[in-house]
């Protein structure tokens, strides 16, 4: 290949794949394959080891073999930058490009794995329906997630044409506020347009992940910031607000106003994948009082000098984010010590511990009773 077609396919290239989130940085990332002649392409979707790959020359049907099929961290993901073959039947994706960030969440599988749901994120949008209840535990949990990725949280409480009174409006806001430290959180209705400017000037720039419960209004709000229907869209449950899965694959979308979509099915387990730093951007405040705890290697269950606990008392902090954040902790130390020896050395050092601490507490009393 000649200097001069190089340049051109590079150019070509860059203007297919720019709205796509193609840039200098990638380019130099692909340099290696572009020289072996490959094609760059943005993942589109994936479905049964075939993805939907966008490239300069269209969107191709590849293969997915050769790349680790049977590690669900490394399978091709939506929103990854996929290595393709310029020719052949079928296509192949060689490889894909380092990730720079992924949205992860554990398998519903009592195995320690990971399943991988979106790749290359900038914005993940965590959908919540004010048709039923807010359930704020679930948002920390999908907030955990989000921060752990790499990618910046927005929180999107959708169906808001169902709460008309302003004042009840703006106190659910305020409670999912408290929730989502340092997160965005817009009311957006689908049905009227409503807060839609804002949401979409939010994710002109870059690639936008959207996540939620079946029923959370996904399919409804991607329609209207793609401006069309090219999602299918059901009714939810009027008894519980839950929906079918009308979404089974994850979509990667243009979108109009700049920016691109992954939407993703309703997610009805969540469970955590190694997401300490997460958990604890969603608790900054406890972690910021937990510096002034008399012990560093405070519980918050009773120790002398516990700033968390004081923050209780009076007050200060409600006592359901620190139960919510010590069962986020607990699980993601579960997690992670079935593949750590480390980590399940540290958590069975930790329960001597606190049952030497329990035992002469217990021995304590009785020489107070005799």
């Amino acid at each position: 290949m000649t200097s001069g077609s190089a340049s051109t396919v590079s150019t070509t290239t860059h203007s297919a794949l720019a709205p796509y989130g193609w840039d200098e940085a990638w380019a130099a990332e692909f340099a290696p394959y572009a020289a072996e002649g490959l094609l760059p392409g943005r993942v589109l979707r994936v479905d049964r080891g075939q993805c939907d790959v966008l490239t300069a020359e269209g969107v191709l049907r590849a293969d997915t073999a050769f790349v680790t099929p049977h590690d669900p961290m490394r399978v091709v993901c939506t929103g990854d930058w996929a290595v393709v073959e310029p020719g052949g039947n079928p296509r192949y994706v060689r490889t894909y490009l380092p990730r720079r960030t992924a949205f992860v969440r554990s398998t519903s599988s009592k195995r320690s794995e990971g399943q991988i749901l979106a790749a290359n994120v900038d914005h993940a949008i965590v959908a919540v329906s004010l048709a039923v209840e807010l359930d704020l535990g679930r948002v920390e949990r999908f907030l955990a997630l989000a921060w752990e990725s790499g990618a910046q949280p927005v929180v999107v409480l959708t169906k808001a044409d169902l709460v008309p009174d302003p004042v009840t409006l703006a106190h659910l806001v305020e409670d999912v506020e408290t929730t989502a430290p340092g997160v965005p959180v817009l009311t957006v209705s689908a049905l009227d347009g409503d807060g839609l400017d804002v949401l979409t000037a939010t994710v002109a720039d870059g690639t936008a992940v959207l996540l939620g419960q079946s029923g959370a209004g996904k399919s409804t709000l991607a329609n209207a910031l793609v401006g069309e229907d090219v999602m299918d869209v059901k009714a939810a449950r009027d008894v519980d607000g839950k929906g079918r899965h009308t979404t089974t694959t994850r979509n990667l979308l243009a979108l109009p106003g700049g920016g691109v979509l992954i939407d993703t099915p309703g997610l009805r387990g969540v469970g955590l994948f190694d997401a300490e730093s997460g958990v604890g951007q969603v608790f900054a405040e406890i972690e910021d009082l937990a510096r002034d705890c008399r012990f560093q290697d405070c519980a918050h269950s009773g120790e002398p000098g516990c700033a968390v606990l004081a923050a209780i008392d009076d007050g200060a902090l409600p006592q359901r984010r620190l139960d919510s954040y010590r069962k986020l902790i607990r699980e993601n130390q579960r997690i992670v010590a079935k593949t750590d020896a480390r980590v399940r050395a540290e958590i069975r050092k930790d329960w001597k511990r606190r049952g030497a601490e329990g035992k002469a507490a217990m021995e304590a009393k009785r020489g107070r009773w005799t």
